[in-house]
Protein backbone atom coordinates (compact mmCIF):
# COMPACT_ATOMS: atom_id res chain seq x y z
CA UNK A 1 0.00 0.00 0.00
CA UNK A 2 1.78 3.11 -1.29
CA UNK A 3 0.07 5.61 0.99
CA UNK A 4 0.81 3.49 4.05
CA UNK A 5 4.51 3.26 3.17
CA UNK A 6 4.61 6.99 2.44
CA UNK A 7 3.02 7.70 5.81
CA UNK A 8 5.44 5.31 7.48
CA UNK A 9 8.38 7.16 5.98
CA UNK A 10 7.06 10.48 7.22
CA UNK A 11 6.41 8.94 10.59
CA UNK A 12 9.98 7.64 10.79
CA UNK A 13 11.33 11.12 10.11
CA UNK A 14 9.07 12.60 12.78
CA UNK A 15 10.20 9.98 15.28
CA UNK A 16 13.96 10.38 14.90
CA UNK A 17 14.06 12.47 18.06
CA UNK A 18 13.32 10.00 20.84
CA UNK A 19 12.18 12.60 23.31
CA UNK A 20 9.67 14.03 20.82
CA UNK A 21 8.27 10.62 19.87
CA UNK A 22 5.06 10.69 21.86
CA UNK A 23 3.97 14.09 20.59
CA UNK A 24 5.23 14.32 16.99
CA UNK A 25 4.37 10.77 15.86
CA UNK A 26 0.83 10.78 17.26
CA UNK A 27 0.16 14.27 15.94
CA UNK A 28 1.30 13.27 12.44
CA UNK A 29 -0.82 10.12 12.42
CA UNK A 30 -3.88 12.10 13.56
CA UNK A 31 -3.33 14.63 10.76
CA UNK A 32 -3.02 11.86 8.13
CA UNK A 33 -6.26 10.30 9.33
CA UNK A 34 -7.96 13.69 9.29
CA UNK A 35 -6.94 14.25 5.64
CA UNK A 36 -8.12 10.78 4.62
CA UNK A 37 -4.65 9.50 3.76
CA UNK A 38 -4.91 6.77 6.38
CA UNK A 39 -7.86 4.77 7.67
CA UNK A 40 -8.41 4.24 11.38
CA UNK A 41 -7.15 0.65 11.17
CA UNK A 42 -4.04 1.68 9.24
CA UNK A 43 -3.39 4.40 11.82
CA UNK A 44 -3.66 1.84 14.59
CA UNK A 45 -1.13 -0.43 12.86
CA UNK A 46 1.28 2.47 12.42
CA UNK A 47 1.01 3.45 16.07
CA UNK A 48 1.86 -0.10 17.12
CA UNK A 49 4.85 -0.20 14.77
CA UNK A 50 6.04 3.19 16.01
CA UNK A 51 5.69 2.08 19.63
CA UNK A 52 7.74 -1.05 18.95
CA UNK A 53 10.46 0.99 17.26
CA UNK A 54 10.54 3.52 20.06
CA UNK A 55 10.65 0.79 22.73
CA UNK A 56 13.63 -0.85 21.00
CA UNK A 57 15.47 2.47 20.70
CA UNK A 58 14.65 3.32 24.31
CA UNK A 59 16.01 -0.01 25.57
CA UNK A 60 19.22 0.38 23.56
CA UNK A 61 19.82 3.95 24.78
CA UNK A 62 18.87 3.38 28.42
CA UNK A 63 20.27 -0.11 28.90
CA UNK A 64 16.99 -1.24 30.48
CA UNK A 65 15.83 -4.85 30.19
CA UNK A 66 13.44 -5.72 27.38
CA UNK A 67 10.58 -6.32 29.82
CA UNK A 68 10.72 -2.71 31.04
CA UNK A 69 8.18 -0.83 28.92
CA UNK A 70 8.64 2.64 30.44
CA UNK A 71 10.47 4.57 33.13
CA UNK A 72 8.70 7.56 34.67
CA UNK A 73 10.24 10.30 36.81
CA UNK A 74 8.18 12.75 38.88
CA UNK A 75 8.36 14.77 42.05
CA UNK A 76 7.72 18.07 43.76
CA UNK A 77 9.42 20.78 45.79
CA UNK A 78 7.65 22.88 48.42
CA UNK A 79 8.94 25.90 50.29
CA UNK A 80 7.05 26.91 53.44
CA UNK A 81 6.86 29.82 55.87
CA UNK A 82 5.19 28.68 59.08
CA UNK A 83 4.20 30.49 62.25
CA UNK A 84 2.75 29.45 65.62
CA UNK A 85 0.84 32.10 67.56
CA UNK A 86 -0.92 31.67 70.89
CA UNK A 87 -3.71 33.71 72.43
CA UNK A 88 -2.43 36.53 74.67
CA UNK A 89 -3.18 34.68 77.90
CA UNK A 90 -1.40 31.47 76.84
CA UNK A 91 2.13 31.02 78.19
CA UNK A 92 3.65 30.21 74.83
CA UNK A 93 6.45 31.96 72.94
CA UNK A 94 5.36 32.64 69.37
CA UNK A 95 7.70 31.21 66.75
CA UNK A 96 8.32 31.33 62.99
CA UNK A 97 10.29 28.89 60.87
CA UNK A 98 11.17 28.21 57.24
CA UNK A 99 10.88 24.67 55.89
CA UNK A 100 11.09 22.77 52.64
CA UNK A 101 10.00 19.41 51.27
CA UNK A 102 11.55 17.60 48.32
CA UNK A 103 10.26 14.35 46.82
CA UNK A 104 11.64 12.51 43.79
CA UNK A 105 10.01 9.38 42.42
CA UNK A 106 10.90 6.80 39.77
CA UNK A 107 8.42 4.23 38.46
CA UNK A 108 9.38 1.29 36.22
CA UNK A 109 6.46 -0.20 34.29
CA UNK A 110 7.06 -3.83 33.36
CA UNK A 111 5.38 -6.30 31.06
CA UNK A 112 2.59 -8.50 32.44
CA UNK A 113 1.10 -5.58 34.41
CA UNK A 114 3.87 -5.22 36.99
CA UNK A 115 5.23 -1.97 38.40
CA UNK A 116 8.17 -1.14 40.66
CA UNK A 117 8.22 2.22 42.42
CA UNK A 118 10.73 4.21 44.43
CA UNK A 119 10.32 7.67 45.96
CA UNK A 120 12.95 9.53 47.94
CA UNK A 121 12.01 12.35 50.29
CA UNK A 122 13.54 14.89 52.61
CA UNK A 123 13.18 14.49 56.38
CA UNK A 124 14.10 16.43 59.50
CA UNK A 125 16.95 14.68 61.32
CA UNK A 126 17.62 17.78 63.43
CA UNK A 127 14.15 17.62 65.01
CA UNK A 128 13.85 13.84 65.19
CA UNK A 129 12.75 14.13 68.82
CA UNK A 130 14.96 11.39 70.22
CA UNK A 131 13.99 8.83 67.59
CA UNK A 132 16.65 6.12 67.65
CA UNK A 133 16.05 4.87 64.10
CA UNK A 134 14.33 6.55 61.17
CA UNK A 135 12.54 9.89 61.19
CA UNK A 136 9.01 11.29 61.38
CA UNK A 137 6.64 8.87 59.54
CA UNK A 138 4.00 11.56 58.96
CA UNK A 139 6.12 14.40 57.56
CA UNK A 140 8.82 14.94 54.96
CA UNK A 141 9.41 18.57 55.96
CA UNK A 142 12.93 19.81 56.70
CA UNK A 143 13.45 22.91 58.86
CA UNK A 144 16.14 25.40 57.87
CA UNK A 145 18.53 25.53 60.83
CA UNK A 146 21.91 24.55 62.30
CA UNK A 147 24.12 26.73 60.11
CA UNK A 148 23.11 25.10 56.81
CA UNK A 149 24.07 21.61 57.99
CA UNK A 150 23.75 18.83 55.42
CA UNK A 151 20.28 17.32 55.40
CA UNK A 152 18.98 13.81 54.89
CA UNK A 153 17.26 12.03 52.02
CA UNK A 154 15.21 8.95 52.91
CA UNK A 155 13.10 6.21 51.33
CA UNK A 156 9.54 7.52 51.26
CA UNK A 157 8.15 4.70 49.09
CA UNK A 158 9.56 1.40 47.81
CA UNK A 159 7.02 -1.05 46.42
CA UNK A 160 6.08 -3.70 43.86
CA UNK A 161 2.58 -3.61 42.32
CA UNK A 162 0.64 -6.08 40.21
CA UNK A 163 -2.54 -5.17 38.33
CA UNK A 164 -3.96 -8.67 38.10
CA UNK A 165 -7.47 -7.69 36.94
CA UNK A 166 -7.84 -5.39 33.95
CA UNK A 167 -11.25 -6.17 32.51
CA UNK A 168 -13.81 -3.66 31.25
CA UNK A 169 -15.78 -4.03 34.49
CA UNK A 170 -13.42 -5.52 37.09
CA UNK A 171 -10.07 -4.21 38.29
CA UNK A 172 -7.69 -5.54 40.90
CA UNK A 173 -4.34 -4.29 42.21
CA UNK A 174 -2.01 -5.79 44.82
CA UNK A 175 0.90 -3.81 46.33
CA UNK A 176 3.72 -4.93 48.61
CA UNK A 177 6.32 -2.77 50.34
CA UNK A 178 6.28 0.84 51.53
CA UNK A 179 3.46 2.35 49.53
CA UNK A 180 1.03 5.14 48.96
CA UNK A 181 -1.92 4.60 51.30
CA UNK A 182 -4.48 2.32 49.55
CA UNK A 183 -7.33 3.78 51.64
CA UNK A 184 -9.27 6.92 50.80
CA UNK A 185 -9.57 8.97 53.99
CA UNK A 186 -9.25 12.58 55.05
CA UNK A 187 -6.26 13.54 57.21
CA UNK A 188 -8.45 13.07 60.27
CA UNK A 189 -7.65 9.34 59.91
CA UNK A 190 -4.29 9.27 58.08
CA UNK A 191 -1.86 12.11 57.49
CA UNK A 192 -1.34 12.61 53.76
CA UNK A 193 2.41 11.98 54.14
CA UNK A 194 1.98 8.59 55.81
CA UNK A 195 3.28 5.81 53.53
CA UNK A 196 2.46 2.50 55.27
CA UNK A 197 4.51 -0.70 55.05
CA UNK A 198 2.90 -4.04 54.32
CA UNK A 199 0.32 -5.26 51.80
CA UNK A 200 -2.44 -3.30 50.09
CA UNK A 201 -5.31 -4.62 47.94
CA UNK A 202 -7.72 -2.66 45.77
CA UNK A 203 -10.67 -4.13 43.86
CA UNK A 204 -13.07 -2.23 41.65
CA UNK A 205 -16.28 -2.97 39.76
CA UNK A 206 -17.84 -0.54 37.30
CA UNK A 207 -21.58 -1.02 36.89
CA UNK A 208 -21.45 1.46 34.02
CA UNK A 209 -19.53 4.61 33.11
CA UNK A 210 -21.28 6.51 35.94
CA UNK A 211 -21.43 4.14 38.92
CA UNK A 212 -18.62 2.10 40.50
CA UNK A 213 -17.89 0.16 43.66
CA UNK A 214 -14.44 -0.25 45.23
CA UNK A 215 -13.01 -2.36 48.03
CA UNK A 216 -9.75 -1.20 49.62
CA UNK A 217 -7.94 -3.40 52.12
CA UNK A 218 -4.58 -3.41 53.83
CA UNK A 219 -2.37 -5.04 56.41
CA UNK A 220 0.44 -2.82 57.70
CA UNK A 221 3.35 -3.58 60.01
CA UNK A 222 3.62 -1.04 62.85
CA UNK A 223 6.68 -2.51 64.56
CA UNK A 224 8.84 -5.65 64.62
CA UNK A 225 9.89 -6.96 68.00
CA UNK A 226 12.76 -9.42 67.88
CA UNK A 227 12.11 -10.85 71.35
CA UNK A 228 8.33 -11.24 70.97
CA UNK A 229 6.07 -12.99 68.46
CA UNK A 230 3.16 -10.57 69.09
CA UNK A 231 4.18 -7.71 66.81
CA UNK A 232 1.75 -4.77 66.56
CA UNK A 233 0.08 -4.46 63.17
CA UNK A 234 -2.84 -2.74 61.46
CA UNK A 235 -5.62 -4.24 59.34
CA UNK A 236 -8.53 -2.56 57.63
CA UNK A 237 -11.16 -2.80 54.92
CA UNK A 238 -13.05 0.02 53.20
CA UNK A 239 -16.02 -0.13 50.81
CA UNK A 240 -16.62 2.90 48.57
CA UNK A 241 -19.34 3.93 46.13
CA UNK A 242 -18.58 6.58 43.51
CA UNK A 243 -21.38 7.94 41.37
CA UNK A 244 -21.87 10.55 38.66
CA UNK A 245 -25.54 11.45 38.61
CA UNK A 246 -25.59 14.31 36.14
CA UNK A 247 -23.03 16.47 34.36
CA UNK A 248 -23.22 18.78 37.35
CA UNK A 249 -23.37 16.35 40.30
CA UNK A 250 -21.15 13.51 41.54
CA UNK A 251 -20.91 11.83 44.94
CA UNK A 252 -18.59 9.53 46.87
CA UNK A 253 -19.36 7.57 50.03
CA UNK A 254 -17.38 5.08 52.08
CA UNK A 255 -17.48 2.97 55.21
CA UNK A 256 -14.48 1.28 56.79
CA UNK A 257 -13.53 -0.92 59.73
CA UNK A 258 -9.99 -0.50 61.06
CA UNK A 259 -8.08 -2.25 63.79
CA UNK A 260 -4.72 -2.43 65.56
CA UNK A 261 -3.56 -5.73 67.04
CA UNK A 262 -1.12 -5.98 69.96
CA UNK A 263 -1.37 -2.25 70.59
CA UNK A 264 0.11 -2.73 74.07
CA UNK A 265 3.50 -2.97 72.34
CA UNK A 266 3.16 0.56 70.94
CA UNK A 267 4.60 2.41 73.92
CA UNK A 268 6.02 5.89 73.38
CA UNK A 269 9.54 4.50 73.20
CA UNK A 270 8.70 1.73 70.71
CA UNK A 271 8.02 3.84 67.59
CA UNK A 272 8.64 7.48 66.61
CA UNK A 273 6.79 9.47 69.28
CA UNK A 274 5.43 12.34 67.17
CA UNK A 275 1.79 13.07 68.07
CA UNK A 276 -0.14 13.22 71.35
CA UNK A 277 -3.69 12.65 72.58
CA UNK A 278 -4.19 8.93 73.31
CA UNK A 279 -4.70 7.80 76.89
CA UNK A 280 -1.46 6.20 78.09
CA UNK A 281 -0.24 4.74 81.38
CA UNK A 282 3.05 4.21 83.17
CA UNK A 283 6.41 5.80 82.59
CA UNK A 284 6.68 4.09 79.19
CA UNK A 285 3.40 5.50 77.94
CA UNK A 286 1.60 2.23 77.19
CA UNK A 287 -1.72 2.57 75.33
CA UNK A 288 -4.68 1.95 77.64
CA UNK A 289 -7.43 1.31 75.06
CA UNK A 290 -7.99 -0.73 71.92
CA UNK A 291 -8.22 1.06 68.56
CA UNK A 292 -10.73 -0.57 66.20
CA UNK A 293 -12.85 2.31 64.88
CA UNK A 294 -15.58 2.46 62.27
CA UNK A 295 -15.13 5.32 59.78
CA UNK A 296 -17.78 6.72 57.45
CA UNK A 297 -17.44 9.55 54.95
CA UNK A 298 -19.49 11.28 52.26
CA UNK A 299 -18.85 13.99 49.70
CA UNK A 300 -20.84 15.69 46.96
CA UNK A 301 -19.34 17.75 44.16
CA UNK A 302 -21.35 20.30 42.18
CA UNK A 303 -19.79 21.45 38.90
CA UNK A 304 -20.64 24.91 37.61
CA UNK A 305 -19.90 25.89 33.99
CA UNK A 306 -17.58 28.72 35.02
CA UNK A 307 -16.48 31.11 37.77
CA UNK A 308 -14.68 34.48 37.88
CA UNK A 309 -10.92 34.26 37.23
CA UNK A 310 -11.14 30.46 36.98
CA UNK A 311 -10.26 28.31 33.96
CA UNK A 312 -12.63 25.46 33.15
CA UNK A 313 -15.50 23.85 35.06
CA UNK A 314 -15.81 25.17 38.62
CA UNK A 315 -16.32 22.50 41.33
CA UNK A 316 -17.96 23.07 44.72
CA UNK A 317 -17.32 20.16 47.10
CA UNK A 318 -19.04 19.43 50.42
CA UNK A 319 -17.52 16.64 52.51
CA UNK A 320 -17.77 15.10 55.95
CA UNK A 321 -16.23 12.27 58.04
CA UNK A 322 -17.30 10.42 61.17
CA UNK A 323 -15.16 8.07 63.26
CA UNK A 324 -16.19 6.07 66.34
CA UNK A 325 -13.89 3.79 68.34
CA UNK A 326 -15.83 1.28 70.48
CA UNK A 327 -12.54 0.15 72.02
CA UNK A 328 -12.40 3.24 74.27
CA UNK A 329 -14.80 4.21 77.04
CA UNK A 330 -14.84 7.96 76.34
CA UNK A 331 -13.40 10.62 74.04
CA UNK A 332 -13.86 8.01 71.34
CA UNK A 333 -15.50 9.97 68.49
CA UNK A 334 -14.34 12.32 65.80
CA UNK A 335 -15.92 14.24 62.95
CA UNK A 336 -15.11 16.77 60.28
CA UNK A 337 -17.21 18.79 57.85
CA UNK A 338 -16.05 21.19 55.19
CA UNK A 339 -16.72 22.96 51.92
CA UNK A 340 -14.28 23.80 49.11
CA UNK A 341 -14.91 26.20 46.24
CA UNK A 342 -12.76 25.49 43.18
CA UNK A 343 -9.68 23.28 42.90
CA UNK A 344 -6.13 24.50 42.36
CA UNK A 345 -3.43 22.58 40.51
CA UNK A 346 -4.00 23.64 36.90
CA UNK A 347 -3.05 26.95 35.30
CA UNK A 348 -5.31 29.82 36.39
CA UNK A 349 -7.36 27.82 38.89
CA UNK A 350 -7.94 28.61 42.57
CA UNK A 351 -9.66 27.27 45.64
CA UNK A 352 -11.08 28.50 48.92
CA UNK A 353 -11.91 25.98 51.63
CA UNK A 354 -13.10 25.71 55.22
CA UNK A 355 -13.14 22.64 57.50
CA UNK A 356 -14.19 22.11 61.10
CA UNK A 357 -12.58 19.12 62.77
CA UNK A 358 -13.17 17.43 66.14
CA UNK A 359 -11.01 14.43 67.02
CA UNK A 360 -11.43 12.85 70.46
CA UNK A 361 -8.31 11.71 72.26
CA UNK A 362 -9.03 7.99 71.81
CA UNK A 363 -11.04 8.08 68.60
CA UNK A 364 -8.03 6.74 66.68
CA UNK A 365 -4.31 6.02 67.01
CA UNK A 366 -2.52 9.33 67.51
CA UNK A 367 0.66 8.53 65.55
CA UNK A 368 -0.96 8.39 62.08
CA UNK A 369 -3.29 11.42 62.18
CA UNK A 370 -2.64 14.88 60.73
CA UNK A 371 0.65 16.26 62.04
CA UNK A 372 -0.45 19.87 61.41
CA UNK A 373 -3.53 19.73 63.66
CA UNK A 374 -2.54 20.51 67.26
CA UNK A 375 -2.91 22.81 70.26
CA UNK A 376 -1.15 23.94 73.44
CA UNK A 377 -0.35 21.75 76.47
CA UNK A 378 0.49 23.76 79.60
CA UNK A 379 1.49 20.55 81.38
CA UNK A 380 3.06 17.63 79.56
CA UNK A 381 0.90 14.65 78.57
CA UNK A 382 2.23 11.17 79.31
CA UNK A 383 5.39 10.67 77.28
CA UNK A 384 5.22 14.18 75.87
CA UNK A 385 6.32 17.70 76.64
CA UNK A 386 4.70 21.07 77.19
CA UNK A 387 3.96 23.44 74.33
CA UNK A 388 2.33 22.90 70.96
CA UNK A 389 1.52 19.23 70.27
CA UNK A 390 -0.41 17.75 67.33
CA UNK A 391 -2.48 14.56 67.16
CA UNK A 392 -5.83 13.63 68.69
CA UNK A 393 -7.71 15.44 71.53
CA UNK A 394 -7.94 18.54 69.30
CA UNK A 395 -10.80 20.53 67.79
CA UNK A 396 -10.82 23.61 65.61
CA UNK A 397 -11.15 25.42 62.32
CA UNK A 398 -9.04 25.19 59.15
CA UNK A 399 -9.17 27.74 56.33
CA UNK A 400 -7.29 27.36 53.06
CA UNK A 401 -6.62 29.63 50.04
CA UNK A 402 -4.71 28.50 46.94
CA UNK A 403 -3.98 29.75 43.43
CA UNK A 404 -2.09 28.14 40.53
CA UNK A 405 -0.64 30.75 38.12
CA UNK A 406 0.99 27.91 36.15
CA UNK A 407 0.41 24.15 35.80
CA UNK A 408 3.63 23.50 37.71
CA UNK A 409 3.25 26.08 40.49
CA UNK A 410 0.70 26.55 43.28
CA UNK A 411 0.72 29.28 45.95
CA UNK A 412 -1.34 28.46 49.05
CA UNK A 413 -2.03 29.58 52.57
CA UNK A 414 -3.62 27.64 55.43
CA UNK A 415 -4.70 28.85 58.86
CA UNK A 416 -5.50 26.63 61.84
CA UNK A 417 -7.42 27.97 64.87
CA UNK A 418 -7.46 25.13 67.37
CA UNK A 419 -7.72 24.11 71.02
CA UNK A 420 -7.57 20.94 73.10
CA UNK A 421 -10.82 19.08 73.80
CA UNK A 422 -9.50 18.19 77.25
CA UNK A 423 -6.90 20.83 78.21
CA UNK A 424 -3.93 19.95 80.37
CA UNK A 425 -4.56 21.09 83.08
CA UNK A 426 -8.33 21.43 82.69
CA UNK A 427 -8.31 25.10 83.73
CA UNK A 428 -5.70 26.15 81.14
CA UNK A 429 -6.19 27.98 77.85
CA UNK A 430 -4.98 25.73 75.03
CA UNK A 431 -5.97 27.88 72.02
CA UNK A 432 -3.41 28.18 69.21
CA UNK A 433 -3.14 29.69 65.74
CA UNK A 434 -0.91 28.09 63.09
CA UNK A 435 -0.21 29.71 59.72
CA UNK A 436 1.35 28.02 56.67
CA UNK A 437 2.28 29.81 53.45
CA UNK A 438 3.49 27.46 50.70
CA UNK A 439 5.01 27.65 47.23
CA UNK A 440 4.92 24.24 45.55
CA UNK A 441 6.36 23.20 42.21
CA UNK A 442 5.56 19.79 40.72
CA UNK A 443 7.36 18.03 37.88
Amino acid sequence: NLKKWTAAGALALASLGVTAHGQSADALIDKLVEKGILSDSEAKDLREEADKGFTTAYQVKSGMSEWVTSLKINGDFRGRLEGFYADPDVEYIDRTRFRYRLRLGVTAVLKDNFEIGLRLGSGDIDNAGGIANGIDPISTNQSMQNNASKKGIFIDMAYARWSFLNGPDWSGVATFGKMENPFVFSDMVFDGDYTPEGVGMQFGYAFNDRQSLRLNAGGFILDEIGADSDDPFFTGAQLRWDGTWTKCLSTSAGVAVLGIANEEALANSAVPNINRGNTRAGTGGVLVYDYNPVVADFSATFNLPSAPLYTGTFPIRIAGDLVHNPGADEDNTGCSVGVTFGKSGKKKTWEVGYTYKYLGGDAWYEEVTDSDFGAYYETAPTGGSTGYQSGTNVKGHITKLAYSPYDSLTLSGKWFATELINPSPSSSDSAMNRLQVDLQWKF
